[in-house]
């Protein structure tokens, strides 16, 4: 699968032509910039580009700004907005350019337009400011209307760490106070559901120094839910008709160099040698799968061939951009590749489009956007082809009447693709599930079947995953549902609470019962207060606490509250267990409560 692992669609960098937020952004960037620099005179350039719900700039800065300095940056941007300076745009022959930016100390921008392939180079200036810049830009400063500046990070050039580390200052811009304010409140809401802080107080995951960034160690309650969401995925690929195969971790490089991989990929994979011969740790699946297919000879009965897999890979992503799990360099996909017929395509495609979308019903998502993307500059086969795989793409979601965006040469190198996005409790966008169609790794490894004719047949490919990174969406999830995690994927169903040392035994049989249901049942028996207990189950997320006296023993019942709806009074053992299974297996999604948070 050749997905990316990009969390927020946003993170792939906001579309100049159709996002109208990116010139008002960029323009903001800049100003930013511009601040720093009036105030720290010595300041070197990075790179500012707008990002998901804002902008940010990297900036060598010969202080070491606090969060103190972003009032004093945010004074001094608000005068340049009241100056009103055009931007205006100019270009330069790429060698003026060098020599421009080496006389102004600019080592960044000098290395930036070391990388720019066209002969001239585009320049936007506003007052006594000139930028390195593509543009767009609103027409002047006083058009940047409503920011803020909301935190400090530091990035090294270019997210290598062997590169100076730079001071990277992230800020917002809207249109209108109004929705900047919106925005500042939907922050403040997503502080409290940051997954990194939720995995750590629920002993979910962590991430440990010794062993290096970007690799997740899940503890024994998020190692259960992870095993929880594997399950529900293998079972309902089983009955959906796939087959479930593993593939190694390491292969020889040759298998890299025939996939493509080592052209358009190299720089994100981990490579190595061992007994004189090259080896990568596998960044996709994709190729393993191949090597299943092809190992006999394949008959046009026998297809489509589903081949799935709960598959582990590795990028080699810098330290830079990792974030909690959101992104990370070890990662498992649930990952399938389809092996097709021509006539077979376009059904298929709809098969794994309605399969995708009853999956994320039963997580709880139903606000979803599609996107298809092109043919990229750099790609692998014949155009043609790619015109086909992309028409087969646009017809399964015609056919289904489903609106979707078209994003130009966006596609993976082998294949154009269909993007799932959904949204989150608090309307934040995720790439999800993704559905590339492929015709020109089938040819690069020789893939064909018998026809019905006789005849050796080429053999069409689709890579799909429905969840995509499941590190990535175990932190959607956390996050959607700020730790409150659905009964069914809850790590612990009921917390059991005696209130007295003689109902322990009557405690004891609750859980025991409670387990031979087939529930995730835990005694609290800590010498503490009633209130404490159920303080602590809340803050665990706990979806049902019975609670436990004299009175409850006696009449074989429990004291039953829920995580939301509080005290529910008391019912028998018997009425409890029930209510809790019904719930547990009928996955039901309790509604979103935003006053309960991490």
């Amino acid at each position: 699968m050749g997905h990316t692992q990009t969390g927020r669609t946003g993170q792939k960098g906001q579309r100049k032509q159709t996002d109208p937020l990116y010139a008002l952004r960029h323009s903001a960037a800049h100003v930013m910039a511009q601040a720093v620099r009036r105030l720290y005179p010595d300041t070197k350039l990075g790179i500012g580009p707008p990002i998901e719900d804002g902008f940010y700039y990297d900036l060598d800065i010969p202080v070491k700004l606090t969060d103190e300095d972003l009032g004093r940056i945010e004074a001094e941007m608000t005068k340049i907005i009241a100056e009103g300076h055009r931007f205006e745009h100019s270009t330069m022959k790429k060698p003026e350019a060098v020599k421009y930016f080496q006389g102004k100390g600019e080592r960044f921008k000098v290395d930036l337009v070391g990388g720019i392939a066209a002969d001239d180079v585009s320049l936007y200036t506003d007052g006594e400011f000139v930028d390195l810049c593509e543009g767009p830009h609103v027409p002047t400063t006083k058009d940047v209307k409503a920011f803020k500046l909301l935190s400090l990070a530091g990035a090294y050039w270019r997210g290598d760490e062997h590169n100076p580390q730079l001071q990277r200052i992230y800020g917002t811009a809207f249109p209108s106070a109004k929705e900047l304010e919106a925005y500042l409140t939907r922050l403040e809401e997503a502080k409290r559901r940051d997954h990194r802080k939720l995995g750590k107080d629920l002993e979910l995951f962590s991430f440990e120094d010794l062993a290096g960034p970007g690799v997740v160690f899940y503890h024994p309650k998020g190692a259960l839910v992870r095993s929880l969401i594997e399950d529900y995925l293998r079972a309902e690929h089983r009955a959906a008709g796939y087959e479930f195969v593993a593939t190694p971790h390491i292969y020889r490089t040759d298998i890299w160099k025939q996939s493509g991989h080592l052209d358009y990929y190299a720089d994100y994979m981990f490579l190595f040698e061992a007994e004189k011969q090259g080896f990568g740790i596998k960044p996709m699946n994709c190729p393993g799968h191949i090597l299943i297919y092809r190992s006999k000879t394949r008959s046009y009965r026998e297809l489509p061939l589903r081949l799935f897999e709960l598959g582990t890979v590795y990028r080699n992503e810098k330290s830079g951009v990792l974030h909690g799990l959101m992104r990370v360099r070890g990662f498992t996909q649930d990952d399938a590749h389809l092996f097709l017929r021509e006539d077979q395509l376009v059904d298929e495609i709809g098969r794994v489009l309605d399969f995708e979308f009853a999956v994320l019903k039963t997580f709880g998502f139903t606000d979803y956007e599609l996107e298809l993307s092109t043919r990229p500059a750099q790609f692998i086969g014949e155009p043609s082809a790619w015109d086909h795989a992309e028409q087969a793409l646009r017809e399964a979601m015609t056919r289904r009447q489903l609106a979707f965006a078209v994003h130009e040469g966006e596609g993976a190198f082998y294949g154009p693709k269909i993007d799932v996005t959904i949204k989150d409790a608090i309307g934040r966008s995720w790439q999800c599930g993704t559905i590339q169609c492929d015709f020109a790794l089938p040819e690069r490894f020789d893939l064909a079947y018998a026809g019905e004719d006789g005849r050796e047949h080429r053999t069409i490919m689709v890579h799909r995953a429905l969840l995509g990174s499941l590190e990535r969406f175990f932190g959607v999830l956390l996050e959607h549902y700020a730790g409150a995690l659905p009964v069914w994927l809850a790590p612990v169903q009921v917390t059991v609470i005696p209130i007295a040392d003689d109902v322990l035994g009557y405690a004891q049989e609750v859980v025991g019962t409670l387990r031979a249901a087939g529930l995730r049942a835990s005694i609290d028996t800590r010498n503490e207060k009633m209130q404490a207990k159920i303080r602590d189950a809340q803050l665990q997320h706990v979806p049902y606490m019975a609670v436990l006296g004299r009175r409850e023993a006696q009449a074989r019942a429990v004291a039953v509250r829920h995580r939301r709806q509080g005290d529910l009074g008391a019912v028998p053992l018997t009425e409890f267990v029930a209510r809790v299974r019904e719930d547990a297996a009928a996955k039901v999604v309790e509604p979103f409560n935003r006053e309960e948070g991490a």
